[in-house]
């Protein structure tokens, strides 16, 4: 992984407003399509490797769970911002809760 892909995925994690998130797939489209390299398993490891400074619980799969192995930190975080949940609160409502940037703000 090179630096202006990892500096390009964090930068856009941290434009994910507080309740709502993003999926992996999701970051490493608008990532991808401005650098044309890069999938949701290098966005993953980007986050694990460099995702401390940001808010890496935004962050979650397509289907909403959460970061694996920081699923209760993750959900005490999401809960905080007001993130929608599912009913049982354990992933995320990407029906309601998805966010992608403006294409004006992608650059």
């Amino acid at each position: 992984m090179d630096d202006e892909y990892v500096e390009s995925v964090l930068s856009l994690v941290e434009r994910i407003p507080p309740g709502r998130a993003m999926a992996y797939g999701a970051v490493a489209e608008v990532v991808g399509a401005r650098l044309g390299r890069g999938g949701p398993r290098q966005v993953g490891a980007v986050m694990a490797a460099f995702g401390a400074s940001v808010p890496w619980w935004r962050v979650v799969t397509a289907s909403g769970r959460l970061p694996p192995g920081r699923e209760v930190a993750a959900l005490r975080e999401l809960v905080a911002e007001g993130t929608p949940l599912v009913t049982d609160g354990t992933r995320v409502d990407m029906r309601h809760a998805s966010w992608r940037p403006s294409a004006d703000h992608e650059h």
